[in-house]
């Protein structure tokens, strides 16, 4: 506006928004005026790589560092070394149902989730399913990794074989809450029975089941393979 259209340097400004002082002030370079302070953090992160923030500024001050908080938090965010916080994940109530044997097959299911490793160090899942009735085990799904889509697969197969169950219960892992689970469950009329975080009791013979598998099989081999694994609890499921 200075220079084409010949304006004064204040009615330039007042027209941009801009204070005069502000077009007075020369550019710095941030990362030059800043240069102690890039130094520091960098050797902090290099030596304590999950400290916070707030340890940093109190590693900065024990070591005589003259800066503010909030200088060092704006260069700490320039640099993108804040990291997200995990937050909590809240869940709603639960009123789980009292823990009672059926009297017939398919009235309710048990599901629950088991963690393993291979020879070389490769973590896997097994989805473990059984009928509360007679403590039958109806599936043992193994692979890397088990999603939601993953689950209601395995419970569409389930009802071609042998129907499903009126109840299912487990506990509030993502995979059970999650949205395709949830939604394949109430579309197939499946009440989904949620028992209180923190308390695996409420699914006692799911658990019973997993602690067999892990004694009976698991901690008996080692595993290559995933093939492998799906082969001895294959064996181990229907003997």
């Amino acid at each position: 506006m200075i220079e084409e259209h010949c304006l004064s340097i204040t009615r330039s400004c007042r027209c941009a928004g801009l204070s005069r002082s502000y077009f007075y002030k020369p550019l710095v370079n941030w990362a030059e005026r800043d240069r102690q302070v890039i130094d520091a953090l960098n050797a902090l992160a290099e030596e304590f790589p999950r400290l916070g923030f707030w340890k940093y500024v109190d590693v900065l001050a024990a070591r005589g560092y003259p800066w503010n908080h909030k200088r060092i938090y704006r260069v700490y965010c320039a640099m993108g070394l804040n990291q997200l916080r995990r937050t909590k994940r809240r869940l709603p109530e639960r009123d789980p149902m009292p823990l009672v044997v059926p009297q017939k097959p398919n009235q309710v299911w048990s599901a629950d989730f088991m963690s393993d490793s291979l020879y070389q160090g490769s973590r896997f899942r097994l989805f473990n399913i059984i009928d509360d009735y007679n403590r039958e085990s109806l599936v043992i799904e193994v692979d890397t990794s088990l999603r939601s889509a993953r689950l209601a697969r395995v419970l569409a197969r389930l009802k071609e074989i042998r129907g499903l169950p009126d109840i299912l219960r487990v506990d509030n892992g993502p995979e059970f809450i999650g949205d395709v689970f949830v939604s394949w469950c109430q579309a197939n009329g499946i009440f989904i029975d949620y028992i209180e975080p923190g308390k695996p009791n409420q699914n006692a013979f799911i658990e019973r089941f997993n602690r067999s598998l892990r004694n009976e099989a698991l901690n008996l081999y080692l595993f290559h393979n995933l093939a492998q694994v799906r082969e001895l609890t294959s064996q181990w499921r229907i003997q």
